[in-house]
């Protein structure tokens, strides 16, 4: 059990950001949901009993996000877990040379920048607060390790993601924060539902692929959570077990 410690989770709207939020809730973690959406945020408190503070946040932007850990810190005292889950899928199904900036800055700007902010945010309130620490837990995909045709906006920024998690495990290790990285290949959410019906493979072929429950991510990322901060999962992947990634390609 958490003991009654405190979880931001971003994205937490729909999707695994809502699993995660709930199976901490359900865990006895204190959990604040962020998210562009307020009534998405609502019905994940509503499916916790409504045991969650809802704080509507574009990652996007520094003072949101600054807002975002105020709020946590005023109603909770303090954080001891940023689970940085929120993210966009990006132009999917566009060829390269066709992918236009705008689109190209969006994924940057959500996947990436909106990671960073709040890591960084959580990082100082870890840092400042006593007791000292807490733990990041950064959404990473399988497409940090093996990408699908078209889709460089959303692969690069999850290769970038692995290398935030690695620089905020070294960064942290002096005020006792720890960081970790989950891959996850194929949750079944609203954002993979093309997937079920057909989605291109590397061999130009379009075809469906199996998925896995969201809940199953959510434990993963519970059990991630509640190691003492002695200990950490640096990186994992779950992934849907018959999913063409070993071997994708």
């Amino acid at each position: 059990m958490s003991r009654g410690k405190v979880a931001v989770v971003t994205g937490a709207g729909s999707g695994i950001g809502r699993s995660v939020a709930l199976v901490l809730a359900d865990a006895g973690w204190s959990v604040t949901v962020a998210g562009r959406r307020a009534e998405a945020l609502e019905q994940t408190a509503s499916a916790a009993g409504g045991r969650m503070l809802c704080v509507p946040t574009d990652v996007t932007s520094p003072d949101q996000v600054t807002s975002l850990f105020a709020a946590v810190r005023e109603h909770f005292g303090r954080v001891d877990l940023l689970f940085n889950n929120a993210g966009v899928p990006g132009p999917g199904g566009v060829r390269f040379e066709d992918i236009p900036y705008e689109e190209w800055r969006a994924v940057v700007d959500v996947n990436l920048t909106g990671a960073f902010l709040c890591a960084q945010a959580a990082f100082r309130a870890m840092r400042d607060q006593s007791p000292r620490g807490g733990r990041i837990i950064n959404n990473g995909s399988v497409s940090a390790h093996a990408p699908r045709p078209r889709s460089a906006p959303y692969t690069s920024t999850k290769h970038a993601i692995t290398g935030l998690t690695k620089s905020l495990s070294l960064d942290g290790r002096e005020y006792g924060i720890a960081c970790g990285q989950i891959d996850i290949g194929n949750a079944a959410t609203e954002m993979t539902r093309r997937m079920e019906t057909g989605i291109l493979q590397a061999h130009g072929e379009v075809a469906a692929e199996p998925v896995m429950d969201a809940t199953d991510v959510a434990r993963t990322v519970l059990h991630m959570a509640e190691l003492p901060l002695e200990a950490n999962v640096q990186f994992v992947t779950v992934m849907a077990t018959a999913m063409p990634y070993i071997g994708r390609g």
